[in-house]
């Protein structure tokens, strides 16, 4: 969204095989713009976690699933993950030269380290790791943390990654982070009225822009669409989007095609697709909005005449 203005990638790692980029369960990979709306849209479902122990030589195990990879984008996605971070767990201290990543957390809290600099977040917040920084997250607590890594590469489908065998368990913790990072506080949006030509009014914020990362990542936004209200129907021709529900329930209408979507759904937006979300009568619709640029810097959003009515997928 823009606000208008007045295969599978396996990389063996550590103590195991960390696939970083893990297929969701035998989705069929048809070409893109090729398959149903309700096939594109990706459910979290922690019963497909996998177990991972020692990732990037970190402290126990860590469950996840990717969600989706390159073959879902024209742009330089690498990898959407979701999981847990047991107690005690995480992800060791590690370097990326050629790519960006950014750890997110919906809940319980986590200590981030970024550039050897370690700091405990509450969720849900979140930490980027940019090109040529290194990066590890530790859960010290008692209680899982649901935790996700979104991956974006200077050159498409790369993963890299120099690990430096520090689990950053018991290391110095600073008060106050000394690296960016992102509270997904629902206080700190604000409201904005008939966004692309929408219903009503949205609450938004953009946490992360552009001038934040190296690569031809482009933003992260965080929304709100209140019941009874919509984000209107629009296209972008020079960034994807990867929509992330956090919490609620609602529609979401692409190329004329409509389909329910709901907590822990992950939906990848194409060049050139139409396309618009409401809330239900019943619930708030809260997201997290990734998008990634063709070109460094270059955003558009066209507003396009919704259709009558969206059809159901049956």
């Amino acid at each position: 969204m823009t606000i208008p203005h007045g295969y599978c990638l396996k990389v063996a790692l550590a103590a195991g095989l960390f696939m970083r980029g893990l297929c969701t369960e035998a989705r069929p990979q048809a070409p893109l713009g090729g398959e149903k709306l309700k096939q594109r849209i990706v459910h979290s479902d922690p019963a497909k976690y996998r177990d991972i122990p020692k990732v990037h030589a970190g402290a126990g195990t860590l469950s996840y699933v990717g969600l989706l990879g390159p073959q879902d984008f024209n742009t330089n996605l690498i990898f959407l993950h979701r999981g847990i971070l047991h107690p005690k767990s995480g992800i060791g201290h590690h370097f990326h030269n050629q790519m960006e990543e950014m750890f997110v957390i919906f809940d319980n809290k986590a200590q981030f380290t970024i550039d050897g600099r370690t700091a405990e977040l509450t969720g849900p917040a979140g930490a980027p790791c940019r090109m040529g920084s290194s990066h590890g997250i530790y859960n010290p607590t008692d209680q899982p943390t649901e935790w996700m890594n979104i991956a974006v590469g200077s050159v498409r489908g790369r993963y890299d990654a120099f690990d430096l065998g520090d689990d950053r368990v018991g290391v110095a913790i600073d008060t106050r982070p000394v690296f960016m990072n992102m509270r997904l506080d629902k206080s700190l949006l604000k409201p904005v009225a008939a966004v692309h030509g929408g219903k009503g009014s949205i609450k938004y914020r953009r946490a992360f822009g552009p001038e934040v990362f190296r690569t031809n990542w482009g933003y992260v936004d965080h929304v709100l669409i209140p019941r009874g209200s919509s984000l209107g129907y629009h296209r972008h021709d020079l960034q994807e989007e990867i929509y992330y529900v956090i919490s609620g329930r609602g529609k979401v209408t692409v190329d004329e095609e409509t389909a329910d979507i709901a907590l822990g759904d992950a939906l990848p937006i194409r060049l050139h697709e139409a396309h618009a979300l409401e809330s239900t009568p019943q619930h708030d619709l809260e997201l997290m909005v990734i998008g990634i640029a063709l070109e460094k810097g270059r955003f558009d959003a066209v507003d396009v005449a919704l259709p009558t009515l969206g059809r159901e997928e049956r």
